[in-house]
């Protein structure tokens, strides 16, 4: 079934590494609220029910909990809600208050993933993050008092001037909160974001090898905690098949997914995706209007090979040659030789993997495997 994302892209304050669309216009909530129900309606939604349902961002928990009710209200009428569907919403820990947390306790969610970064306040001050590490555990434990029994928590390692001491001190503290689920992140500097600017010489980030080691310790000590590393950044405490995240695992294994909100994607499981304009003030106008403002391409089939190549190495099934035209399936193989020689790559008839050494090279093994 297909996965349903909204995106909610208010913030109350700009985190100096995101790249992601958002805006700091809190007055504009509740006319998006009524734009995305509004989009629900009028989208093309060939499909039958949703198995997943994502609210990211940006930052939902700045949504109020009437506009909550108000976009499960739409997304029951349109979609569907049943049994079984993984309903998941971004939260910051600062607004896990016990009366947000009791309001979304009655909502039809059931997974929160919740922005902790790091547990060090002096990096989440550099970060713009508007928490600090004493209100992580305060919000882990009310969401638990409340019955949510599915959370995961983002962490972020690689911060100029980091040692492995102070990342194995977030590592600790991350599993002393004994979430379900663990995403983790090297501090990426995206262009165009206050990071960029920020960083202006390499020699101000750490150096590759000690990248290198918070990487492989932290998949070591999660390992040994009993998370499987079933993707790349993704951590599933066991047993997996209830605490992966099932709704990014559609995006690695090339489900369909349906993207509401400004700048949000969907794919048709096949050849073919559209994204809605990136700024808020024409989303509205243009959904408002009755004339949406979105863009679409279609894949060729060597874009949907490269894909391929992107998304299912990613994870730990890896990609499938039998999911291959014989082009394709021939090309890949013989790009893949010499990373199966030199370890990167492990190769059992059926499918290709990354291996360990493979893993913190992935991004050159995965484009020399590419169609250019």
């Amino acid at each position: 079934m297909a996965g349903l994302y909204i995106h909610i892209p208010f913030c109350a304050s700009r985190c100096i590494y995101c790249g992601f669309y958002s805006t700091t216009h809190q007055e504009l909530r509740q006319r998006y609220v009524d734009a995305l129900c509004l989009e629900m309606q009028q989208r093309d939604n060939h499909t039958d029910a949703v198995g997943t349902i994502y609210l990211g961002g940006g930052t939902p928990s700045q949504l109020e909990p009437s506009q909550l009710q108000q976009l499960f209200y739409y997304i029951n009428k349109v979609y569907g809600l049943s049994e079984g569907q993984e309903i998941t919403i971004e939260c910051n820990p600062d607004d896990l208050t016990p009366a947000y947390v009791e309001a979304l306790a009655q909502l039809p969610i059931n997974r929160i993933s919740m922005g902790v970064q790091t547990f060090c306040d002096e990096r989440l001050r550099f970060l713009h993050r508007r928490h600090n590490a004493r209100q992580i555990p305060e919000a882990i434990d009310r969401l638990r008092q409340a019955g949510f029994c599915n959370i995961s928590i983002d962490l972020m390692y690689g911060f100029p001037g980091e040692t492995i001491s102070q990342w194995h001190y977030d590592i600790d503290q991350a599993l002393a909160l004994n979430v379900e689920h663990i995403s983790a992140y090297s501090l990426m500097i995206e262009e165009g974001t206050p990071l960029h600017q920020l960083i202006t010489d390499d020699s101000q980030l750490i150096d590759e090898e000690t990248e290198r080691q918070m990487f492989f310790d932290l998949i070591d000590r999660l390992a040994h905690a009993g998370y499987e590393h079933y993707e790349l950044s993704n951590f599933a405490k066991k047993p997996t098949n209830t605490h992966r995240s099932r709704h990014n695992s559609s995006y690695w294994h090339a489900i369909p997914y349906i993207g509401l909100g400004a700048a949000a994607h969907s794919y048709n499981g096949f050849d073919r995706r559209r994204w809605n304009v990136s700024n808020l003030q024409q989303y509205l106008d243009g959904i408002e209007s009755g004339k949406p403002l979105f863009d679409y391409e279609v894949l060729d089939a060597d874009t949907r090979y490269n894909e391929q190549v992107m998304t299912a190495l990613r994870t730990c099934e890896g990609l499938g040659i039998d999911r291959l035209s014989p082009r394709h399936r021939s090309y890949c193989l013989c790009q893949a030789r010499r990373f199966i020689t030199d370890g990167l790559l492990d190769y059992n008839g059926t499918a290709l993997r990354l291996t360990r050494k493979g893993l913190f090279v992935s991004n050159m093994v995965m484009s020399e495997l590419m169609i250019v």
